[in-house]
């Protein structure tokens, strides 16, 4: 769990990209390699300590993995009553 406030907010921008990658149709690859290339961005820039990155990859990569986040609601059929 993330209790660090900069790693949680680096975890919301993640899961946010995540999110609208999927939904303009890249797929769970494409994602990894965006969180790969986050994550190295953050090692270079040393904005974070190295064990709270590496905690950030443990967890979106435990989000990226979860197929509930990234599955599309069905719309209810509309019953007709007449």
């Amino acid at each position: 769990m993330l209790q660090d406030t900069q790693t949680i907010r680096y975890y919301q921008r993640l899961t946010d990209a995540f999110v609208e990658l999927w939904n303009r149709g890249y797929r769970m690859d494409d994602m990894r390699m965006y969180l790969d290339g986050y994550l190295a961005a953050l090692r270079h820039g040393n904005a974070i300590e190295p064990f709270l990155i590496h905690r950030l990859e443990e967890e979106a990569s435990r989000y990226l993995y979860d197929a509930s986040n990234f599955a599309v609601p069905q719309p209810q059929p509309l019953r007709d009553y007449y």
